[in-house]
């Protein structure tokens, strides 16, 4: 009995009390949203919508189970907060009103941070992209066994409505209703109010379960484009640089460095584009363009997912790189 006391006194005093500083939720009620220049946001500064970043890692989050790398253990050793599955809000402080896209692993501080800065606002509906698991399996936050939901919208292309009601545990969402399935076309917008809409377009991607899509989002004149997952830029039927272009933001996929990042495992088979590819691909476009564009949805192996040289680099370049609490004026 001794030795088993002391062998969880020794576990206990070995656990390392880790603290969340990551910026989503901040151990005060001090507000986590920020603009594009770093300074501080108050949501009652905010009148017109505005898009906040939610999440910045890849669908396993930071860190990644079974991560024995530096960065991770700069979070183990309590130097470091979370990083969050790649997530945005649209907050429209005219009705109150918010929507998230992609229902993450990390649902529930997600929209305990959202709660946090808009006590008052209604959540009136989830986008979905595609069917991996930083994607959609946080709906089962909203399900019987958790939250118990009732009807909540949840958007979604055919293929992905369809495995949603014909897999369970999903299809359970559905039959209690604690999800409501609203079908999206490709193309075709769906409008939130008179003037703010939500228009998905396919992207080639691993289709093992459904479709894939990015998201346009329009406000006005303003838009913002969100791509947190393709293949590669040079197999979509379309210009990325165009679609930049006609865009004020850009959200797009950073999930890699380089092709360095996860040696011994052959990285066709999980193709994204490389962030140094990008940079290669967008060097032409001018500082303007540059600007518009905010690499997220980085691996745990990815350098960019905390501060470091590579970090500073892409923004010297003219890019700009993710952070949890972001604020996008539409």
């Amino acid at each position: 009995m001794k030795y088993f006391v002391f062998v969880i006194l020794f576990f206990l005093s070995t656990c390392v009390d880790v603290q969340n500083t990551s910026p989503l939720l901040p151990s005060n009620e001090d507000s986590f949203l920020v603009d594009l220049s770093g300074n501080t946001l108050s949501p009652s500064s905010l009148s017109t919508p505005y898009v906040v970043v939610l999440g910045i890692a890849q669908d396993a989050g930071f860190p990644q189970i079974g991560c024995e790398k530096e960065q991770c253990k700069r979070y183990w050793q309590g130097e470091v907060g979370p990083r969050h599955a790649s997530s945005i809000a649209i907050v429209d402080p005219s009705n109150q009103s918010t929507w998230i896209f992609d229902a993450t692993p990390d649902i529930k501080y997600q929209l305990k941070a959202l709660k946090q800065q808009v006590p008052s606002y209604s959540l009136e509906g989830v986008f979905l992209t595609h069917a991996h698991i930083g994607h959609y399996t946080g709906l089962m936050q909203l399900g019987h066994e958790a939250m118990g939901a009732k009807e909540v919208p949840v958007y979604a292309m055919p293929q992905m409505t369809s495995f949603l009601q014909n897999n369970g545990p999903w299809s359970q969402l559905v039959n209690y209703r604690n999800i409501i399935l609203n079908g999206l076309q490709a193309d075709r917008p769906t409008l939130l109010t008179s003037e703010l809409s939500v228009t998905p377009f396919l992207v080639p991607h691993r289709d093992e379960y459904s479709e894939t899509v990015g998201y346009k989002i329009q406000h006005g004149e303003t838009s913002l484009l969100y791509i947190p997952d393709i293949n590669k830029w040079e197999v979509w039927e379309k210009s990325i640089e165009e679609e930049i272009l006609k865009v004020d933001y850009a959200l797009l996929d950073g999930t890699f460095y380089d092709s360095s990042e996860l040696p011994g495992r052959d990285m066709s088979e999980i193709p994204h584009p490389f962030i140094q590819e990008s940079i290669q691909r967008f060097s032409k476009l001018g500082p303007t363009e540059k600007q518009k564009i905010i690499f997220t949805h980085f691996n745990h192996t990815n350098p960019l997912i905390l501060d470091s040289p590579e970090r500073d680099d892409v923004n010297s370049l003219g890019y700009r790189v993710a952070e949890e609490g972001l604020v996008l004026i539409l």
